[in-house]
């Protein structure tokens, strides 16, 4: 993945306090796997971390703020504190206890939960992409801007549990086993929610199929 070149990204410094680094990002390191990273900063190494947040930190603040129902500010502090933990577990990571992005979307889906049931919002434990950049005009912009909002807008509507299994699995990727893993529930389980969730969607959108240029 690339790395960019001059970023604000989230980090701690040596001694584990969360901060804002502005750094360039080394291109020997972007090919090293999460954990390898990982163990790279806590022997020390500034710029594996700078590496790992700019891989990992954008997928978590965009689960987080679909979570959370688009409250940027709420999705960017799950996403701080989520990285601010796995900063903190560095020295005593296992490789063959979990895939460091696999923890890391299990920390930050319980901090959105709990930030829900602490919001007073309902948190029922039963539960589209970008479009591709190729110069669009601009009635192609505005339609893939009201399909966007039509997702986040029925993904709104589905229940925390569901939402985190669709998120999961259809936008960020994760196969079923990691879901079951972050969400600490079987592998039918996620079938379930996932199914179930996407039906939902269905039944959200299809009224506007033809307004959002699919009839």
């Amino acid at each position: 993945m690339a790395c960019p070149g001059r970023a604000l990204l989230w980090g701690t410094d040596r001694k584990g306090s969360p901060r804002i680094v502005m750094g360039q990002c080394s291109s020997d390191l972007d090919g090293a796997p999460d954990h390898a990273l990982l163990a790279a900063y806590a022997a020390g190494d500034l710029a594996a971390a700078r590496v790992l947040t700019a891989r990992l930190a954008p997928r978590v603040l965009g689960f987080a703020a679909r979570m959370l129902k688009g409250d940027r500010a709420e999705a960017e502090d799950v996403t701080q504190e989520a990285m601010l933990r796995l900063w903190k577990i560095a020295p005593d990571w296992q490789q063959d206890q979990a895939k460091v992005s696999t923890w890391l979307f299990r920390v930050a889906s319980n901090l959105c939960l709990d930030r829900l049931r602490r919001a007073g919002r309902n948190v029922d434990l039963d539960d589209a992409g970008e479009p591709a950049d190729g110069t669009p005009g601009v009635v192609e912009r505005m339609v893939a801007a009201d399909r966007a909002a039509a997702l986040e807008a029925a993904l709104a509507t589905l229940s925390e549990r569901q939402r985190q299994a669709v998120v999961l699995r259809h936008i960020e990727g994760l196969a079923n086993p990691e879901i079951a893993e972050v969400m600490d529930i079987s592998v039918e389980a996620v079938e379930s929610l996932t199914a179930r969730g996407k039906r939902a969607l269905a039944a959200a959108l299809s009224p506007r199929r033809e307004e959002l240029g699919y009839g």
